[in-house]
């Protein structure tokens, strides 16, 4: 019997490509470490960004190098690419439904928790979830499985009682790290071959198809 619902944000609840590339172009340049327009970074979108970041650096994730791109990313992206941003088709009336049914609603994120309460205030979403979780600036929990066991600790759920909503294999292999089933949706940022791997239990085209899935 399901009672709870964690909902990924990026790539699930808004599209936020444009903030977030743009800042993570702007990061490196301003390290000194370019990247040409016509390279695609759409896969940063998802994953922990101090180690994609790395990733196009071609460095270790606790190089200098790459916690010194991820301030430069902040600087902008604090101010201007946290609402270069919008909330797919059919999200709000969504989650109100949903919420209206008796399900308890929780973001899980693995963007730091003070921008996604930004974000979601910004697009009017607060006021459908019992609470906002995501990771800290210092980089903790923003492994999936970590944030998960988190919300399940600090809200004290059961994990057959629980489902992840998300759009990346990060969300379906947290949440069977944590004994809970996923519903991965298609129109985000993982790939039908990544989503394919990693096997949800269900998938979705449009975040309003989770109506007909809890019925």
């Amino acid at each position: 019997m399901i009672k709870n619902i964690l909902i990924d944000l990026d790539g699930t609840l808004t599209d936020p490509k444009v903030g977030i590339t743009t800042s993570a172009r702007y990061g490196l340049e301003k390290i000194g470490h370019p990247i040409s327009d016509e390279v695609n970074i759409d896969w940063i979108i998802g994953p922990p960004l101090k180690a994609s970041l790395a990733k196009i650096l071609k460095v270790d994730t606790d190089h200098i190098l790459a916690e010194q791109a991820l301030m430069a990313y902040r600087e902008r992206f604090a101010v201007k690419g946290l609402y270069e941003n919008h909330v797919f088709e059919g999200v709000a009336e969504t989650l109100a439904e949903l919420k209206r049914r008796g399900y308890r609603l929780f973001v899980a994120t693995a963007k730091p928790t003070v921008y996604a309460k930004q974000i979601l205030e910004h697009f009017d979403l607060t006021q459908y979830f019992t609470e906002i979780y995501g990771s800290e600036l210092n980089g903790e929990r923003t492994n999936k499985a970590e944030l998960i066991q988190y919300i399940l600790e600090q809200q004290q759920l059961q994990g057959e009682q629980c489902v992840m909503v998300g759009d990346r294999e990060y969300d379906v292999f947290g949440a069977r790290h944590n004994g809970i089933d996923s519903i991965a949706v298609n129109y985000g940022y993982g790939s039908q071959d990544e989503l394919a791997l990693a096997q949800p239990k269900y998938k979705i085209d449009s975040f309003n198809q989770l109506l007909d899935y809890f019925k």
